[in-house]
């Protein structure tokens, strides 16, 4: 039991990072994903794991290496206009997913309550939102983000309660038929996209900065100067940990749905609502009911940290004051851009945009931005001068570098196929 409590207390800003990933988007593309091609596409759960996982592990070292985010790294040692196009783009792709994923709390509360008012449920989730965002002390907000990500457990008992090929599943897992075709490409990107997001890199460096103001280390010396090797080894624990649990979730979603709707004949699932709701007749109330309350509990888990992360990201470009762990008076800047993200977001739920077609687009965008990213992150996280003792190894570079062809190669098929 010790070494259980000794690993939770390890556990924290990788986990809340992974268990945001798998946010209502997520879940609707993962659906989509198992009601489209079965089973086919279930190894990108496993593809997936190891390149994420290196990404955000160099994330968080550099906040523990530099006491400072991302972005205030990049606008440091690189173009300031590329850093400022990065975040314009990041907060874009952010409010079109923290747009959807009201519109999925909303009618995931629908379908458990009939009667509410869709209008209400998406105001009243995003004002909620922001009033525990900015009005309660960061200690307590992380540590509920912490108990939050345990929501994602539901994902795994709904899926365990659906009749299943485990065989083929194993098998397309680890060896699986591949075929590239136009959709597939489509839904490929939208899995990665969706997957490795840049909203994910700023949110988990600022997290270890925000750990390391908690601790008592408030300036940036300060945290440069008290990081220790212990301090890496538990924030890997931690990075690995929450992205394993982020692609173990992906993983039993895209296999309930192949193995309820695509065997059914649902090959379209338009959000996380439809997917929870084709369940009901197929797999029982009680899985129905698990995956509706799971995009309710990753929707609080998720707007919070998508909106969060594109205000580090502005902030730091222009040099405002930032950082949960100040008072709105203090940070004015900060929680406005917090603030209006999310006011767009309830903005977008009433433009009559279509639900599936705003992640595809978000995901578009996320892989437009993210090798861009991934790109600085690489030099960031890889100079001896910037980072000292705790720069990238060879293999840190080698699977950081595999992340980055991958994410250009897969978004720039893509966006060549939507736009010829």
């Amino acid at each position: 039991m010790k070494p259980l409590k000794e690993y939770w207390k390890i556990l924290g800003p990788g986990l809340t990072t992974g268990a945001a990933d798998d946010d209502p988007s997520g879940i609707a593309t993962y659906s989509q994903l198992g009601a489209a091609r079965g089973t086919g596409l279930i190894w990108l759960s496993l593809f997936t794991y190891p390149l994420m996982s290196v990404v955000q592990e160099m994330c968080a070292r550099i906040g523990l290496a530099t006491g400072v985010g991302l972005a205030a790294n990049i606008k440091r040692h690189y173009s300031r206009k590329i850093l400022f196009l990065c975040a314009t783009l990041l907060l874009f792709a952010n409010v079109f997913n923290i747009g959807a994923n009201l519109g999925a709390m909303a009618e995931g509360t629908r379908l458990i309550f009939p009667g509410f008012s869709f209008v209400f449920l998406v105001i009243g989730f995003a004002v909620l939102s922001l009033l525990l965002q900015i009005f309660i002390s960061y200690k307590g907000y992380s540590k509920g983000l912490k108990y939050l990500a345990l929501i994602l457990f539901a994902y795994i008992f709904s899926a365990l309660m659906v009749k299943m090929d485990w065989g083929e599943i194993f098998q397309n897992t680890f060896l699986p038929s591949l075929t590239f075709g136009k959709d597939e490409i489509l839904l490929i990107c939208a899995a990665l996209g969706t997957t490795i997001s840049p909203y994910l890199f700023f949110w988990q460096t600022s997290q270890e900065v925000e750990e390391q103001i908690l601790k008592g280390e408030k300036t940036e010396a300060q945290r440069r100067a008290l990081t220790r090797p212990e301090d890496i080894r538990k924030m890997r624990t931690d990075v690995w940990s929450g992205m394993f649990l982020s692609n173990l979730v992906m993983f039993f979603i895209i296999a309930a749905s192949a193995a309820t709707l695509f065997e059914s004949g649902i090959t379209t699932i338009y959000t996380a609502a439809d997917a929870a709701e084709a369940l009901r007749p197929l797999a029982g109330n009680f899985a129905f009911l698990l995956f509706a309350l799971g995009i309710l509990g990753t929707g609080f888990l998720s707007i919070p940290i998508l909106a969060g992360s594109a205000s580090y990201a502005v902030s730091e470009s222009f040099g405002w004051k930032e950082g949960l762990f100040r008072k709105l008076k203090e940070a004015t800047a900060f929680y406005g851009v917090i603030t209006l993200a999310v006011t767009l977001g309830i903005v977008l739920n009433f433009i009559g945009l279509n639900p599936i077609r705003t992640l595809i687009y978000a995901a578009i965008l996320n892989g437009i931005v993210a090798p861009v990213i991934i790109f600085f992150i690489l030099r960031l996280s890889g100079s001896a001068e910037i980072m000292g003792e705790y720069k990238n190894k060879w293999a840190g570079n080698l699977f950081g570098t595999l992340v980055f062809l991958v994410m250009l190669a897969v978004s720039v098929t893509a966006l060549a196929l939507l736009l010829f």
